[in-house]
């Protein structure tokens, strides 16, 4: 088992919502908190900026209403993703906030930085960091971070081209902190699945937008559900960098999802621009085919659980001698 710095190691099921540009919003985080899972969002999903301390306000308040009402069944820790890059002129304002509000977990993303990692620490937060390859890797736990998201193949929208397998396992060859395993993650077998490979948690996007709690257009909902993996295209002409999105979205855009022009990655850029791409051009990983309704999130979580006691009793049976 690795090592799980508090609060990761109470966890009631080893989930954590991945933060969902435009769509995480304060309803969803604490619908998924309560069914026991990690919920997050990125501190760019409130605009203006100083929207964020009004959201942080409500989720700690109704995490602790829930957890005095509940006390036998506590509610999951939540998260609040950083967007490390220099686009983002808005960083040490929400880190700000999320030191004053003693965030219990941050999530960084596309940059790691030593001052980040260390604002966090100055009140007990642990910092999970996302990577696409072992070389990022470990540049992130040099800089301090806690632990490792490994975005493998697959994932929605960022998104690396490593097999989990080969990802998770030259990982683990170094690593015995806290992993997550992003990458086509959507029912129950495959959170077992994930922790097999030698990950401590299941990271899972896309099936969250298919809620009725997301903030997402209900077009976008019903495209997770009748779509598959066969209508997910890996570009990086939207925001100068890799990732996955839905076919249908890129059509309705005029353009031809077979045929899309390469992106300049030095113009990359985290603010209006993108938050328009992300808006009209719908993130989405390869997962999203065992995706059949539109569904409350602790619906979706409670549907997870089973699936995931089926799936390990199942192997229990079985026979391998």
């Amino acid at each position: 088992m690795s090592r799980l710095p508090s609060p990761l190691d109470k966890l009631p099921f080893p989930v954590i919502g991945s933060p969902l540009f435009i769509i995480s919003n304060p309803k969803l985080v604490i619908a998924q908190c309560v069914a026991g899972v990690v919920g997050s969002m990125p501190a760019l999903n409130a605009r203006p900026a100083e929207l964020l301390e009004e959201w942080l306000q409500e989720i700690t308040g109704a995490l602790a209403a829930h957890n005095a009402a509940h006390p036998e069944r506590p509610a999951a820790p939540f998260a609040i993703n950083q967007i490390v890059h220099k686009s983002n002129d808005r960083l040490e304002h929400d880190m700000a906030l999320c030191v004053k509000y003693k965030v219990p977990i941050i999530i960084t993303s596309l940059g790691a930085r030593e001052d980040i990692n260390a604002a966090a620490h100055s009140y007990g937060g642990v910092v999970l960091h996302d990577v696409i390859n072992n070389k990022h890797a470990r540049k992130a736990i040099e800089k301090g971070a806690d632990g490792l998201i490994a975005v493998a193949a697959g994932a929605g929208g960022h998104a690396g081209v490593k097999s989990p397998f080969a990802l998770v396992q030259e990982i683990r060859q170094w690593f015995d902190g806290p992993l997550a395993l992003s990458g086509s993650i959507a029912n129950g077998a495959s959170v077992l699945a994930a922790q097999a490979m030698g990950a401590d948690f299941a990271y899972i996007g896309s099936a969250f937008i298919a809620t009725e709690e997301a903030r997402a257009a209900q077009e976008y909902k019903q495209a997770i559900v009748d779509n598959n993996s066969d209508d997910i295209v890996y570009s990086n002409l939207f925001t100068g960098v890799h990732g996955n999105y839905l076919a249908p979205s890129i059509r309705s855009a005029g353009l031809d999802p077979e045929n899309l022009p390469e992106s300049d990655p030095s113009k990359m850029n985290f603010g209006g621009a993108s938050a328009k791409a992300w808006k009209d051009i719908w993130g989405c990983g390869q997962g999203i085919g065992a995706i059949d309704q539109i569904q409350p999130a602790g619906a979706f979580i409670a549907r997870l659980k089973q699936e995931y006691v089926d799936a390990r009793n199942a192997l229990l049976t079985r026979n391998y001698a």
